[in-house]
C-alpha cells in the first residue's frame, strides 16, 4: 500500500514492514477536498491527492501487509480513503529508496479523481493555504497535514522536489504572521 499524504505518518492499520519511496509518473496535489478528517462541510480541508503526470515521481511510504493484515488495512483504507475521501485505487510500481533495492514492487495507491463530489481541483497556492488556515476536523487542523507532510518530505526525503508542497507551505507561513497580529491587535483594543 502506497501512501503520499497522511498515510506516510499515520497509517492507522497493521503493517509487516515499511519503505521510503517512489512512484513514477504521478504529482502531488493538494486538490481533494476533505469535509471529515481535515475539514467540515462549511470549511473543507485541502489534503493530496495524485495527478497523473509522466515526467514527475511522488515520494511516500510503501507499507507491506500480510496475512490477515490484508483484509484489516483495506477494510480500514476503504472506509477511511474510498467512502469518507472519494478515492478510487490503483496499482503502481513502487520505486524503495535503498540503494540496493529490488526492482520495482507492485502497490496499491488511492487516487482522488475529478468525478467525485469533493474534488476541488487546481487554484493558487496563496488560496489553497489560505483554506487550509481555517479548516479543521476530526483528525485535526489541516494546518497539521501541511505541516507533517512537508516535514517527511525534508527528513525522509531530502533530495526530492515537491515545488507544489512547499509553496503552499511557504504561502501559509506568509500568512500567518498577519493572523497573528490581527488577533493581538483585537484583543488590545
Amino acid at each position: 500500500i502506497f501512501g503520499y499524504g497522511s498515510l506516510v505518518w499515520r497509517p492507522g492499520f497493521e503493517f509487516t514492514s515499511r519503505k521510503v519511496g517512489f512512484i513514477r509518473g504521478y504529482s502531488r496535489r493538494f486538490w481533494q477536498g476533505d469535509t471529515f478528517h481535515r475539514g467540515s462541510e462549511k470549511m473543507p480541508g485541502r489534503v493530496v491527492t495524485l495527478l497523473e503526470d509522466c515526467g514527475a515521481c511522488t515520494w511516500g511510504v510503501a507499507y507491506e501487509v500480510r496475512g490477515e493484515q490484508i483484509a484489516a488495512s483495506l477494510e480500514y483504507l476503504n472506509m477511511r480513503e474510498a467512502v469518507l475521501g472519494g478515492y478510487d485505487t490503483k496499482l503502481v510500481k513502487f520505486h524503495p529508496q535503498e540503494k540496493d533495492a529490488e526492482e520495482p514492487i507492485l502497490a496499491l495507491v488511492y487516487i482522488a479523481t475529478p468525478q467525485n463530489p469533493s474534488y476541488l481541483g487546481p487554484a493558487s497556492e496563496e488560496d489553497i493555504a489560505a483554506q487550509i488556515i481555517v479548516s479543521s476536523g476530526c483528525a485535526g487542523h489541516n494546518i497539521e497535514y501541511l505541516l507533517r507532510l512537508a516535514d517527511f518530505m525534508r527528513y525522509f526525503c531530502p533530495q526530492a522536489e515537491d515545488k507544489h508542497l512547499f509553496s503552499i507551505e511557504e504561502a501559509l507561513i506568509s500568512i500567518l504572521p498577519c493572523l497573528y497580529y490581527t488577533e493581538e491587535s483585537l484583543e488590545e483594543t
